[in-house]
């Protein structure tokens, strides 16, 4: 099935030409376009379902929440009817595609998660919101990390390595320059507000598998795997940054297949423009090689956006499939916008391109796909088809039926905290202490080791001068002495005795 063109709509006229998104062309990329409620939810829900059908899984961000509708059989419905009857869309039948529900928060799907050090310093840097001293900053963070064996899983982690670089700052002055408390305080403060925006639950491990994302169904239909991004998507910078990550880590892991018959894989960026509002220029440039060199790892990308003119020109000259929903031209922007999008498709002399973009009506787009030698088709008026799954989204019973059945249930629910930088920092933190402990005790039994001697020198001194400071009598001047005493005590008596008797007998 990988050489037959995959149906996507056809011509809005008698004619009713087929426009077919031809499969080894899916990873040249492409871009869907169109405003608010003209139908490029329904046009990624059915370029999706066609690609499952070949066999090519698909990543698809679900911002409205919609397209878990994709997991279940489509409704009958008196529109739906009507175009399948006017498309002559044969063999069509309602039933739903293979699905893997993922969610960051856990909370509609199996968690995503990713460690701090395959997210990088510059891919966190704008998720920070660090301007350029501070980014500097953190790429010496991830440097000394790396340098130390110091693992950066998940933010506790990166947290204690730059409180551990700011105690140190004075000693890394030296060889890495000037590291200021200002600088130290300004990501200590963005980690505390990812932290409280869900970082803490994103970063972390087991981490995501990216060939969980390439998975087949029993049937070969390849899996359909929807992010739920309706919460995500409050918080534009942490979306976007997560699913350039996604395909930063594609590019970087895959290895080169070249042009494959089909895609290992297509990724849906939708609301696209959000990766390039307030980009700094390496971010964007990041962006650009990456599209330009992910087609050879058989990887493709469509960005769904309002405006083409969102997209930067150095990527959008990288989409090479074309599918542009109706324009509204209220404003000199708009009109500029509606003149950009026309000039990029390959002209039909019977349509008035610039004019039609703004007559669409919901489900018609302008379209243009590669043809077998890369050749951008000329521009047709087409109807998009109907898919075969629901249009809106499924139930809450529904999507946990579906999860409770995936194929990698078990293998994301509970999180692992292993030994990294956070643990081994605060037992070099408690062994120091530790050893502050002891040698402070240790001061404290020299010091009273000291003093005890001190007091001894002192209680002799006063014992010495306690003697009225008399020389010691040797032994034979006591012995003189005592017979002296011994002499004097006799003579004494024998007077005394002669006195009385003299008295007495008077």
């Amino acid at each position: 099935m990988a050489d037959d063109g995959l149906l996507i709509g056809k011509t809005n006229d008698d004619q009713k030409l087929s426009l077919q998104l031809l499969p080894r062309m899916a990873n040249r990329h492409g871009l869907i376009a169109g405003a608010t409620g003209t139908g490029k939810t329904v046009t990624l829900q059915v370029i999706s379902e066609q690609l499952s059908r070949a066999g090519v899984p698909v990543f698809v961000a679900d911002v409205k929440g919609d397209l878990s509708g994709l997991s279940q059989a489509g409704k009958d419905h008196p529109k739906i009817d009507e175009r399948v009857e006017f498309l002559e869309l044969e063999n069509y039948r309602q039933e739903g595609t293979p699905v893997i529900f993922w969610d960051v928060f856990s909370e509609q799907g199996h968690p995503i998660r990713a460690t701090v050090s395959d997210m990088g310093p510059l891919l966190l840097a704008r998720l920070l919101d660090l301007n350029e001293t501070q980014e500097a900053i953190l790429h010496l963070i991830f440097k000394l990390a790396d340098d130390d064996g110091l693992m950066l899983l998940d933010l506790k982690d990166l947290r204690s390595m730059v409180a551990h670089v700011g105690k140190n700052a004075k000693e890394l002055r030296n060889e890495y320059g000037n590291i200021s408390p200002a600088s130290i305080g300004a990501i200590q403060r963005s980690l505390l507000v990812l932290d409280e925006q869900g970082g803490d639950v994103f970063f972390g491990e087991p981490a995501l598998d990216l060939l969980d994302f390439m998975r087949n169904a029993l049937d070969g239909r390849g899996i359909v795997n929807v992010l739920a991004a309706n919460q995500l998507i409050q918080n534009p910078k942490i979306y976007a940054t997560m699913l350039l990550w996604l395909l930063a880590e594609l590019f970087e892991e895959l290895p080169e297949i070249g042009d494959p018959d089909k895609p290992k894989l297509v990724f849906f960026f939708d609301e696209a423009h959000l990766l390039f509002d307030d980009a700094p220029k390496a971010l964007i440039d990041k962006v650009e090689q990456v599209v330009r060199l992910i087609r050879s790892k058989g990887v493709g990308v469509f960005f769904v956006t309002q405006n083409p003119l969102d997209i930067p020109d150095d990527v959008l000259g990288q989409l090479g499939n074309r599918i542009q929903h109706a324009l509204r031209a209220y404003t000199a922007r708009d009109q500029k916008a509606v003149r950009a999008a026309s000039e990029t498709f390959r002209a039909n002399p019977d349509l008035d391109t610039e004019q039609i973009i703004t007559q669409l009506g919901v489900g018609e787009a302008l379209v243009s796909f590669l043809d077998s030698k890369g050749v951008p088709g000329i521009v047709q008026q087409t109807l998009i088809r109907p898919p075969y799954s629901r249009i809106g989204p499924a139930s809450d019973g529904e999507q946990a039926a579906v999860r409770s059945a995936s194929p990698v249930a078990a293998k994301y629910e509970e999180p692992v905290d292993r030994e990294s930088a956070y643990e081994i920092l605060t037992e070099r933190t408690q062994r120091r202490m530790r050893e502050a402990e002891d040698q402070r005790l240790a001061e404290q039994r020299q010091a009273a080791a000291e003093k005890a001697e001190r007091e001894a020198a002192r209680a002799h001194t006063r014992t010495r001068r306690s003697g009225g400071g008399r020389r010691r009598q040797s032994v034979g001047e006591a012995m003189a002495k005592s017979a002296a005493r011994s002499i004097g005590s006799s003579l004494g008596r024998q007077i005394v005795r002669g006195i009385l008797g003299a008295i007495l007998k008077g």
